[in-house]
């Protein structure tokens, strides 16, 4: 799978550009602020509808513009695609394949994969839980598009029950019966989103492993184990990988919380309170791991989430975000061989030369918004 035309208009930075691309890898290069991770955002905001970089799509329409619009023609084997994206701040955004507009926006998660590595992964070891969480349910939904569905209802049903419970506070009299209703919703959906993200770790496990070795190749300390564990808020999720009895699980706990939650207004066990604790050897990487094993472990997340996605067919496009910078010799050495054989990979720079010789490909060089070709 990869790429071969992208056109934006008033996305980002980006009055107007229309780009060819090629397999392999194609770095954009350009000083910070000049808008060559905008063109790398763009294409992965085909595969989930979801940037990473912001929670909320204003952010992508240029100041001044009504909306913005992403178009690409996508290769997959022998089979080509338009695809066509028109972000709206302000209401549904409109989504066209082959010139045909599609009634779910949501269908289109999937038909595009792709894998971003960028400097802000580091969160992934030592930042907050939903940094976590966001991972994992990016890959399930990656895995699972129809997930995308279930990873809404969720946050849909948070939502409605916390507000349900900020209501109650320190009402006497209080009709549970509603509140009945929204367990009911929280459990059927939250344990299917367990549910998938325990089987994810599961399929995992052995891509992180092997992927860490070969990043860390080059440390003394390479031969460590890393594994990655999930940690329910909810006792005795974890054993189960059946939704039901996740169901089961988290519908008591939700039951036995109530007293908690109608104290603080707020709903303190389901999916959004779980972690993935990540271990090298015997530690958690959180708080005892060195600023080098952490790179190698959130590079290790992501090489091993792409090896995931490419054992299930496609062949993802792999997105290299300003990381080349961050990396010693060693290292972008190491990064470059891993990822050679890819069909497609992005790569934004501040200069030329961090980016390995392995992946020079094609070059552009974007300045002030404007992108030509590397002569």
């Amino acid at each position: 799978m990869h790429v071969s035309e992208l056109t934006l208009v008033d996305f980002r930075s980006h009055r107007n550009v229309a780009i060819e691309l090629t397999q392999g890898s194609t770095v954009f290069i350009g000083s910070n602020g000049q808008g060559k991770t905008n063109l790398v955002e763009a294409i992965d905001y085909l595969a989930r509808m979801d940037s990473h970089r912001v929670s909320a799509d204003a952010p992508l329409v240029r100041v001044g513009a009504d909306c913005a619009i992403v178009r690409t023609v996508v290769k997959r084997d022998d089979r080509e695609l338009q695809i066509e994206i028109e972000i709206n701040p302000h209401k549904a955004n409109r989504v066209r394949v082959n010139q045909n507009v599609l009634t779910r926006n949501r269908d289109l998660v999937g038909i595009v994969k792709t894998v971003v590595f960028s400097p802000e992964d580091l969160v992934l070891v030592k930042g907050d839980p939903s940094d976590r969480r966001r991972f994992l349910d990016q890959l399930v939904v990656m895995q699972i598009p129809r997930l995308t569905q279930t990873r809404a209802d969720v946050d849909r049903i948070l939502k409605q029950r916390n507000a349900l419970l900020k209501s109650a506070r320190g009402r006497s009299g209080f009709d549970t019966n509603t509140l009945d209703i929204w367990d009911e919703h929280l459990a059927r959906a939250g344990s299917q989103l367990i549910s998938a993200r325990l089987d994810l770790l599961d399929e995992f496990a052995p891509f992180l492993s092997e992927s860490y070795a070969n990043v860390a190749a080059l440390a003394a300390n390479h031969r460590r184990d890393v594994t990655a564990v999930y940690k329910s808020s909810v006792e005795g999720i974890g054993e189960s990988r059946d939704a039901d009895e996740i169901f089961q699980l988290l519908r008591n706990a939700l039951k036995s919380h109530r007293s908690a939650e109608l104290d603080r207004g707020v709903t303190l066990v389901g999916p959004h309170r779980d972690d993935m604790v990540l271990s090298i050897g015997d530690m958690p990487a959180k708080g005892y791991a060195s600023h080098g094993e952490m790179w190698s472990l959130a590079l290790a997340l992501r090489l091993a989430s792409h090896a995931l996605l490419r054992r299930d067919g496609d062949d993802p496009i792999l997105i290299l975000d300003d990381v080349f910078a961050e990396l010693d010799s060693g290292r972008r050495s190491q990064l470059a061989e891993l990822v050679a054989d890819t069909e497609q990979v992005l790569i934004t720079a501040a200069v030329a030369e961090d980016v390995p010789d392995v992946l020079s490909g094609t070059r552009f060089v974007v300045n002030d918004g404007l992108v030509s070709a590397d002569e």
